[in-house]
């Protein structure tokens, strides 16, 4: 399998903050490390950044702001490989979009609990924050933590 996302950042602060979004369901409500790069699957028949900027759109609610993405790579996640753009993202303030987006974009529908019978319907990503760069190694999927030191050396230049 393979998932591609972009990660917005901008200046803030304290430094550079990124947008993540917290993952969203039963099973990752309470976890330490449940937040991402907004991101999800594509087939060969999709670029990854094709498939990055489509799924933003679908997670966050808004389309990504314009401009050039920088690859970030990609990392192991799980059985999939995830490959992430960096993405300039001032001026961008869709964190608040993720309530707002409609019902036929960023949803899963999953049996819980486990072998009940009982299907939920809940959005993939509950809501998106922006974050200075420890926070978001804090929050942040471990296997996506390499995303977010790329991104520190790509904005030390």
């Amino acid at each position: 399998m393979t998932s591609a996302g972009l990660l917005l950042h901008r200046p803030g602060p304290d430094g550079t903050e990124v947008l993540l979004g917290h993952m969203g369901g039963p099973f990752w409500a309470r976890k330490e490390h449940s937040w991402t790069v907004p991101k999800g699957e594509h087939g060969p028949d999709e670029t990854p950044l094709d498939a990055a900027r489509r799924e933003f759109a679908e997670e966050i609610g808004r389309p990504a702001p314009d401009g050039e993405p920088v690859a970030l790579g990609s990392v192991r996640q799980s059985r999939k490989t995830v490959t992430v753009f960096a993405l300039d993202g001032t001026g961008f303030d869709g964190a608040d979009a993720v309530a707002d987006r409609p019902d036929d974009g960023g949803w899963v529908e999953i049996e819980w609990p486990p072998r009940s019978g009982r299907r939920i319907r809940f959005p993939e990503l509950d809501r998106a924050q922006w974050c200075d760069l420890a926070t978001a190694r804090e929050r942040i999927v471990v296997a996506q933590q390499p995303f977010l030191d790329r991104l520190e050396a790509l904005v030390a230049g």
